[in-house]
């Protein structure tokens, strides 16, 4: 019987063990396992299951836009076009604040100034300090320059003039807020020398094809501007006034800087309220100030 199993095949074997005794079973798969690979008869070996990779696109599919991209782009355009014409009219007061986020072993502070921006008759905007700056800053300082600075950056308005600078590649479709909205990604064909060209992303409107929300920073070719102020990358909420104008009520930016015992989040806030047509400079607000609707910028 020996020989017999040597030369058995794997099949003879386990046929042979459903007639054995359980006790001679064992001694028949010792025998077995004990076979030189080589002695052993090789059969066809049956292929793996065919795998498909499915890779992911490096830019998923974005889906079609509701209209072509390029009539929305001119659409929206047209649109800031005339958002810039009545920005430039209206007065507004605007609130910037520094702060420093802390925690509980380092409370922070906040520098917060409050300004109003008017067109007086030869059509240059203006600006005056309608509450004085205050600091409760702890372990940074910042002066009102440096603030004026900082309400100097200039908004990203994409008016028709304006489009052939940037190349725009739509990205898909987002809810913001009760907003359906049309997301545009916006880069700058070339830096350009003293001009600051807007790198981010846009929120647009799916109705009115408006721009409601701007994320990204402005760059230029300039590299070295001495000692710049921290805060690079900003968050720009637009609200609509009068139905017909989105525009930009809330910025926010957050940074960090290097002190001494390590690294202190910074954040800025620009808020601006009691927007009214006409530009003239005013001592207060007044009851028909034109409420802002749909868009909810954040409430901090």
């Amino acid at each position: 019987m020996s020989d017999t199993i040597v030369h058995a095949s794997k099949t003879d074997v386990i046929r042979m063990s459903r007639r054995l005794p359980m006790t001679v079973v064992p001694l028949v798969l010792l025998g077995t396992l004990a076979i030189p690979a080589g002695a052993q008869e090789r059969g066809p070996i049956t292929p793996p299951p065919k795998y498909e990779v499915k890779r992911l696109p490096t830019n998923p599919d974005p889906g079609k836009p509701p209209a072509p991209a390029e009539e929305i782009i001119k659409r929206l355009a047209a649109n800031e076009d005339l958002f810039k014409r009545a920005y430039d009219a209206y007065r507004l007061e605007q609130t910037i604040r520094v702060q420093e986020i802390g925690d509980d072993s380092s409370p922070g502070g906040e520098y917060a100034v409050t300004g109003e921006i008017f067109t007086k008759p030869d059509g240059k905007r203006y600006e005056r300090i309608l509450k004085q700056p205050e600091s409760t800053l702890h372990r940074t300082t910042f002066s009102l320059e440096d603030v004026e600075t900082l309400a100097q950056l200039p908004l990203f308005i994409l008016t028709t003039e304006e489009l052939p600078k940037y190349d725009i590649t739509y990205q898909g479709q987002q809810k913001l807020d009760e907003i359906g909205t049309l997301n545009f990604r916006v880069k700058p064909k070339q830096i350009v020398r003293g001009q600051r060209l807007f790198d981010g992303v846009i929120w647009v409107d799916d109705l009115e094809f408006a721009i409601v929300k701007s994320y990204g920073k402005f760059v230029t070719e300039v590299v070295d501007e001495g000692n710049p102020l921290p805060f690079s990358i900003f968050e720009t909420y637009r609200e609509n006034f009068a139905g017909k104008y989105w525009f930009p009520t809330y910025i926010r930016s957050d940074d960090t800087v290097a002190l001494s015992k390590g690294q202190l989040h910074l954040r800025l806030l620009i808020r601006s309220t009691n927007l009214q047509p006409g530009g003239g400079a005013t001592a207060g607000t007044t009851s028909d100030t034109p409420k802002p609707q749909l868009a909810k910028p954040p409430q901090n």
